[in-house]
């Protein structure tokens, strides 16, 4: 593909890229350290929910607006309004596994950070044909409350002014026993810019590797 778009008169804008990142069997030493300090520094924690409806009550409109917030400097990223927040309340935050979902609030109880992952839903969607029915249902939820190997990490957003702070520290720390208590070997990244350093380093504390690349291509005319 990049040498027939080359071909084309196409030129790379900016990439994308992926990673694949093994599921410690502990938290690592150094993580856990730094998870500890900004817990007390900054008077943080992390708060889980059972209730879908306690969690889109709570932090449903401030998730997305924390979003918005921690992406509007990104590449490609358009702010959501207020009607699509609705509609992706709505839409999404009831599929979540909540145990696989972590919330860290300050003293205040205000939203600092949030770190969403899923059992990865691939093999089920290619088992159903990207087809609900009449059998497809079956194979989504089995994926998602029953045995499953790869968790994939939706997205994480952190606050503007606690960014570069460590505070991802905690999202892992509370989400990494979770992990291993229903048997995930595996976690797949979201896409990240290539650029995006301050995003990447949170992968040196485990082992991974980058193994999937998107590219947007530009043409003058």
């Amino acid at each position: 593909y990049p040498a027939h778009m080359e071909r084309m008169g196409y030129a790379k804008d900016v990439d994308w890229i992926e990673f694949r990142v093994e599921v410690p069997a502990e938290i690592p030493e150094k993580f856990q350290r730094i998870a500890d300090i900004v817990k007390k520094k900054f008077g943080l924690r992390v708060v889980k929910f059972t209730s879908r409806k306690k969690l889109k009550d709570a932090y449903g409109k401030a998730l997305f607006r924390l979003i918005n917030d921690a992406y509007d400097q990104l590449y490609g990223y358009c702010p959501l309004s207020e009607r699509q927040i609705d509609h992706y309340i709505a839409q999404y935050l009831g599929f979540l596994r909540l145990d696989c979902v972590s919330v860290v609030v300050d003293a205040n109880d205000d939203l600092v950070a949030v770190g969403i992952s899923m059992p990865s839903l691939s093999k089920a969607l290619q088992k159903s044909k990207g087809k609900m029915f009449p059998f497809g249902w079956y194979h989504i939820l089995k994926a998602i409350n029953g045995r499953n190997d790869v968790i994939d990490l939706l997205l994480i957003a952190v606050k503007k002014e606690y960014q570069r702070r460590g505070v991802n520290a905690l999202l892992f720390a509370d989400l990494i026993p979770i992990y291993n208590k229903y048997g995930f070997k595996f976690a797949e990244s979201n896409i990240e810019l290539e650029g995006n350093e301050s995003v990447q380093l949170q992968w040196q504390y485990f082992n991974y590797r980058q193994h999937r690349r998107r590219r947007a291509w530009t043409k003058s005319i």
